[in-house]
């Protein structure tokens, strides 16, 4: 059995060139969708949108303070994690820059402060299981230090032990629990950026 190693995926802004790969990696959803979910986490909203290039414009939008959009809220980033030796895009991370409280509190910025947190991302179902989603929140993680947050917080559903045991070998500290709408969340801490005592 061949070994994978960190250095096999890397993050790529959304761009052009990705469409095909990017609607591809949407259909795989598709069945999930028929069961009963409605998204595809840390995608910034990538199954709602029928042109790509629409998508594409809206998360360019999201980067800048001075463009991002309404419906986005907060200032983020969205990547492409994309495998190097085929480039197949293997999962989506959504990297909030903060979760700032506006006036008026929006239901973006409380599902964000209260579960949502920094980071959301999903893998493909068809590469699930092979470590992805671990080498993928390291990569975020990395990426938010880059933007000066010392606290990332990140939240999962409490009945999804893939994704609490993902969380937790990346360094989460369990914070609390969260109900909503019928539905558990475990919220986790991150410290990216060492205090100085």
């Amino acid at each position: 059995m061949k070994v994978k190693k960190m250095s096999e995926i890397e993050l790529q802004l959304p761009v052009l060139h990705h469409k095909i790969a990017a609607e591809d990696f949407k259909k795989e959803f598709k069945e999930f969708f028929e069961k009963g979910e409605d998204y595809i986490p840390g995608s910034a909203g990538f199954h709602g949108y029928k042109q790509y290039e629409d998508w594409l414009l809206y998360t360019e939008n999201n980067r800048h303070e001075s463009t991002v959009s309404k419906n986005s809220v907060v200032v983020r980033t969205t990547f492409f994690a994309v495998r190097k030796y085929d480039n197949k895009i293997i999962g989506m991370i959504d990297i909030r820059h903060s979760l700032r409280e506006e006036k008026p509190l929006c239901k973006v910025t409380q599902y964000l402060q209260q579960y949502g947190g920094h980071i959301g991302y999903s893998v493909r179902p068809t590469e699930r299981g092979k470590g992805y989603a671990t080498e993928m929140l390291k990569m975020g993680l990395e990426y938010a230090k880059s933007l000066n947050l010392e606290k990332v917080m990140v939240g999962c559903e409490s009945d999804n032990p893939q994704s609490i045991r993902t969380v937790e070998k990346c360094g989460g500290v369990f914070s609390k629990k969260h109900y909503e709408n019928g539905k558990s969340f475990n919220v986790y801490l991150f410290d990216c950026i060492p205090l100085l005592i």
